[in-house]
């Protein structure tokens, strides 16, 4: 199975807008305000697929629900912390399965032995 690197830039700033329906004058704006950061490769800017999927997302609170940019940049910065906040509670989880795990066996084993 083939595991596509969604940080890797792929498409120019042409393509990219042409995908999403917007001017490239649009994407350097965001560049500008901070909310999208392409990668740079001399001075072409190159898009990943995760930067695509920030930016449906920054267009849909902006058209769709007309979120203003100062709203979207607070609600993207919100995202990423919630997504940070998961990833460690899911370690916090995993930690607390493997002592559990521990516990139990080591429980099996005394009882085991006692026998």
């Amino acid at each position: 199975m083939v595991t596509r690197d969604k940080k890797r830039p792929l498409y120019m700033i042409s393509v990219v807008a042409e995908m999403l329906g917007v001017h490239p004058q649009t994407l350097r704006l965001y560049e500008r305000e901070g909310l999208i950061k392409p990668q740079r490769v001399g001075n072409q800017r190159l898009y990943s697929e995760e930067d695509i999927e920030r930016l449906h997302l920054i267009l849909e609170l902006t058209r769709e629900l007309g979120v203003n940019k100062a709203g979207v940049d607070i609600i993207l910065r919100m995202r990423e912390r919630l997504i940070a906040l998961q990833r460690e509670a899911e370690a916090m989880l995993n930690c607390l399965e493997e002592e559990l795990r521990r516990d139990f066996q080591e429980r099996l084993r005394r009882i085991l032995s006692e026998e």
